[in-house]
C-alpha cells in the first residue's frame, strides 16, 4: 500500500538546538530519492520551516502555521484558513484590556505575508523576536492592527497572565475560533494561539490528502505535543517520540524508544525502509 509520512518539527524531527543531524539528513534524502513520501506539519511559518529544512529534499506540500496554511515545497501558499479583520480587531481589544499585545501573522492587502509586532513587548516576546531579526516578514506597527487574512494571533507570557485571557476568549468566541494554550518547549512561558476553526493539523491533513492525491495512502504521523493530537486521531499510525507529552503517548499506536535528540524519527524510518 502507498504510504505518506508526516512529522512534526520541534521536539520531534528537529533536535532541541533546532538542527537536523547528518543521520536524519541521510535517511530522509535517501528515502525521498527512492520514492518514499515524506513531509512535515508544524506550528512554524513557511519561510522558517523551509530555512530549517534547507538540507532535506522536499517534494510535497508542507503543513505550516499549526495547520492553518499549506505551502508548496517552494514556499507558495496553496491553502490558508484565516480569521477576518473584524474578529481579529476584537481579539486585539480584549488582549489590551489584559494589558498584553500579541503577534499577528498573516497576509496583508498586497498579498504579502507579515509578522506584525508592536512596542511594550514582555521579555518572552523580546526573546522570540530576537530570533526573527532577519525575517523579511517582520513588520513593526506603532498601533497593532489586523491584516487582511489573519492566520495566527499569538500571545506569549506567564501561565497566570494568559489563563484569564484564554478563558475570556473561550467565553466570547466559543468554537468560532480555534484556541490553543500550551507550554513553550524553548521559552519559560506559555503560548496562547488563536486560529481559524479549520486552522489545525487535522483539517490540514484532510486537505493535503485531497489536494496532492494522497487519499489512498496509508498515513503515519510523528509528534510530541498537543497540536499533534488532532492529526494523530486521523492517521492510520500515530508515532510518539520518547520525549512526547503523556497525553500524546496515550493516543499513540507506538511510542519510540528514542527522543528527538536521538534521531527518533529517522531511526524509525531507516528500520522500516533501509
Amino acid at each position: 500500500m502507498k504510504h505518506l509520512y508526516i512529522t512534526d518539527l520541534d521536539k520531534t524531527l528537529l533536535r532541541s538546538n533546532l538542527t537536523i543531524s547528518n543521520f536524519t539528513k541521510q535517511v530522509w534524502n535517501s528515502l525521498t530519492k527512492s520514492g518514499i513520501k515524506l513531509t512535515i506539519a508544524t506550528a512554524r511559518s513557511g519561510p522558517k520551516s523551509l530555512e530549517l529544512l534547507q538540507d532535506l529534499h522536499l517534494h510535497h506540500p508542507l503543513i505550516v502555521m499549526d495547520g492553518a496554511m499549506i505551502i508548496s515545497n517552494k514556499g507558495e501558499i496553496l491553502l490558508s484558513n484565516a480569521i477576518n479583520e473584524h474578529t481579529t480587531q476584537s481579539i486585539l481589544d480584549i488582549g489590551r484590556k489584559h494589558k498584553i499585545e500579541p503577534f499577528v501573522i498573516g497576509i496583508d492587502h498586497q498579498g504579502v505575508e507579515r509578522f506584525r509586532y508592536t512596542k511594550n513587548l514582555n521579555s518572552l516576546q523580546q526573546e522570540l523576536i530576537s530570533e526573527y531579526k532577519q525575517d523579511k516578514r517582520m513588520q513593526f506597527k506603532t498601533n497593532l492592527d489586523p491584516l487582511k487574512e489573519n492566520i495566527k494571533t499569538v500571545y506569549i507570557g506567564k501561565e497566570e497572565q494568559l489563563t484569564p485571557l484564554k478563558d475570556e476568549f473561550t467565553q466570547i468566541f466559543g468554537n468560532k475560533i480555534e484556541i490553543k494554550f500550551s507550554k513553550d518547549p524553548y521559552l519559560d512561558g506559555y503560548f496562547l494561539t488563536l486560529l481559524h476553526p479549520k486552522g489545525d493539523k487535522a483539517h490540514a491533513l484532510k486537505a493535503l490528502k485531497e489536494m496532492d492525491g494522497f487519499e489512498a495512502h496509508k498515513t503515519t504521523v510523528f509528534g510530541d505535543s498537543h497540536n499533534d493530537m488532532g492529526m494523530f486521531k486521523l492517521a492510520d499510525s500515530k508515532i510518539a517520540v520518547l520525549n512526547a507529552l503523556d497525553e500524546v503517548k496515550e493516543i499513540a499506536t507506538e511510542v519510540l524508544p528514542h527522543t528527538n535528540d536521538e534521531d527518533a524519527v529517522a531511526k524509525y524510518l531507516s528500520l522500516k525502509h533501509l
